[in-house]
């Protein structure tokens, strides 16, 4: 059984219906968006398919993407998943931000507008259309022209290239990259080599921001190289703290990078650029904090935020962090960042949203400084002990012979016996007088 029951949320259809695309207007026009599933009985069993799954995911994409107006890419996302050996595929649909979404060439008419209603997917009156087309964001980021009309994207298209992609003449446009007169918009300025948008990141020296240690601007270039640089600091800035106990080695970092990643790039991706606000990025004595501009749209309450439920904000900067892996699927960021914190950590506000997390405290032994060089210690021929006291020296190359005894808990005689056994068969060796100089690890004979 799949484990959840088909209400306004969810549709499960055994095999791809003829009507499809009814069923995504009708989740685009929702409130909340939903999920198709298709290899599922009605009862949530799931019967699985037996086609080409490869090429059922092109089908369904291209019946999506060709016959459905506005351009829906970015709203939606397409997964395949098993479960006892039959696979079913999982469309997620997000709540659209250009309603109301209807039937291709059809123009926005009673027969080409659904809406979730229950389980089903009903016609909208010509009263709650014109209600929604009122309603459309304005300015929206895709009709905002760009400040400079002067653009290229070759960082852009070197991503793109990396990750495959065959970059054609109509690169720009199958981006949406223009407006309806025809001049670049605000997306393209955020993704092009060239713009005036500055991503900072701050160090302070304490808790508040009376004292700044470091400082420094990551932009006026492809947001995608921007979002890249910002990503690289954390992790460099994000400290390791490390124990060795025979026969292992335990180590705590000060934050889960993978969960700060996604509010990175959460930040980034549904920041409100209208307001040429970049998110923000802070390290402070005790914690770090995202902040991101434009707060939760208004549809959504806080409980649904955390929930992850949400449109994005820029569906076509959205579509780009897919393409280029940065985003894996839709709705998912938040609920990993709560795998691995609480809900404390967010601070709403009308107008931003706040992250702030709290490092973790260093109760271990020292800090891991060196954590550059790998070594395949089961090519060694070496005992645990051993191993251990080598993985010491790499993080800890000024250690002495009575802090490793204290820390595997061994006698300094052992300690000795072993140091004198990896310096003979040539793993490490001493540099500098005794009381000054340090170990290094140089590898071994192999003898």
């Amino acid at each position: 059984m799949l484990g959840v029951i088909e209400d306004s949320r969810n549709e499960f259809k055994v095999k791809l219906p003829d009507d499809l695309e009814e069923t995504v207007i009708g989740f685009l026009n929702s409130k909340d968006g939903g999920h198709i599933y298709i290899g599922i009985s009605d009862d949530g069993t799931v019967v699985g398919l037996k086609n080409n799954l490869d090429l059922l995911q092109r089908k369904i994409k291209d019946i999506i993407v060709s016959n459905i107006e506005p351009s829906v890419l970015g709203l939606f996302d397409i997964e395949v998943l098993e479960e006892n050996s039959k696979k079913y595929i999982h469309i997620t649909v997000a709540k659209g931000v250009e309603r109301p979404y209807h039937i291709k060439g059809m123009g926005m008419t009673t027969d080409s507008c659904f809406i979730r209603v229950g389980s089903s997917n009903e016609k909208m009156s010509t009263t709650l259309i014109n209600k929604m087309f009122r309603s459309r964001t304005k300015d929206s980021l895709k009709n905002i022209a760009s400040p400079i009309q002067d653009l290229t994207f070759r960082q852009l298209k070197m991503y793109y290239i990396e990750k495959g992609f065959d970059i054609g003449e109509n690169f720009e446009r199958q981006l949406e990259f223009f407006t309806d007169d025809n001049k670049f918009n605000y997306i393209a300025y955020l993704l092009a080599d060239n713009n005036r948008i500055s991503i900072k990141v701050a160090k302070y020296v304490g808790d508040d921001v009376d004292e700044i240690e470091e400082y420094y601007e990551f932009g006026e270039c492809c947001l995608i190289t921007a979002t890249y640089r910002v990503l690289e600091k954390f992790k460099t800035q994000n400290k390791v703290f490390a124990k060795i106990t025979y026969p292992e080695r335990i180590e705590k970092s000060m934050y889960d990078y993978n969960a700060v990643r996604e509010a990175i790039i959460n930040a980034i991706v549904h920041n409100d650029w209208s307001n040429e606000y970049p998110p923000k990025f802070e390290f402070f004595s005790d914690r770090l904090e995202i902040s991101s501009f434009g707060g939760i749209q208004e549809e959504f309450t806080e409980e649904e935020f955390l929930k992850g439920y949400s449109a994005p904000k820029n569906p076509e900067l959205m579509r780009v962090f897919k393409d280029l892996e940065l985003v894996e699927h839709l709705g998912t960021g938040v609920k990993k960042i709560l795998k691995k914190y609480d809900k404390s950590i967010y601070q709403f506000y009308p107008h931003f949203i706040i992250v702030s997390i709290k490092y973790n405290q260093n109760d271990f032994e020292y800090e891991s400084h060196n954590r550059t060089r790998q070594i395949d210690y089961s090519e060694l021929n070496l005992s645990k002990m051993e191993e251990s006291i080598m993985k010491l020296i790499l993080d800890r190359p000024n250690i002495t012979q009575s802090e490793m005894a204290n820390l595997l808990n061994l006698t300094p005689r052992m300690i000795r016996y072993h140091i004198s056994e990896l310096v003979n068969r040539g793993y490490i060796r001493r540099v500098g007088p005794n009381k000054k100089g340090k170990w290094e690890v140089i590898g071994g004979n192999n003898d």
